[in-house]
Parts: structure tokens; sequence; C-alpha cells
């Protein structure tokens, strides 16, 4: 597997799809599926069952994304921008 560009925790923008232009915050990473949480983004609404703990109802919360529709959030102008990996010859 691949060395991921984003991690848990960074503040990312949603290039495509229906929630596009959105931005949020790395929830939880999924590296087996390629997807993550984003939080505020791909919020479905799901029926719940109610139980001993939980009340019933119609409760929103966020899906995984393919990381393929995510950018980095460039942290001084907010705008989505491109990672790579350098490896000088020292081997640092």
């Amino acid at each position: 597997m691949a060395s991921l560009k984003i991690k848990k925790g960074d503040h990312v923008i949603v290039i495509a799809g229906r929630d596009k232009g959105k931005h949020g915050e790395v929830v939880e990473m999924l590296p087996t599926e390629q997807r993550a949480i984003v939080r505020g983004v791909n919020v479905v609404r799901r029926h719940q069952k109610q139980t001993a703990s939980q009340t019933g109802g119609i409760i929103s919360k966020e899906a995984p994304i393919q990381l393929s529709n995510l950018a980095l959030e460039d942290p001084k102008d907010g705008k989505p921008t491109r990672v790579g990996f350098k490896f000088p010859e020292d081997g640092k």
C-alpha cells in the first residue's frame, strides 16, 4: 500500500461530488477502503432503532468519502493544494 498523503486531523477540501467546495477536518481514515470521514461533509440521514442507551429516530452522520475526491487545504490561502514526497540523495 502506498503512503497516504492525507492523515487524521488534516484540513481538507472536497474537489468532486455533491459536497464540492466544502471544507472539513479528517475525523477518521479508512486506508484499506481508500476513504476518509470528514467532519461536516457527506452527511447522510439514517433511521436509528431505539436501544437502551440511545433514543430512536432519524439521525445525521458523516459517511466515508473517497480519498480521490479530497485535497489538502493550503494553510496560507485556504485553497486546495497538492503534496509530494522527496527523497534526498543522503537518505534523509
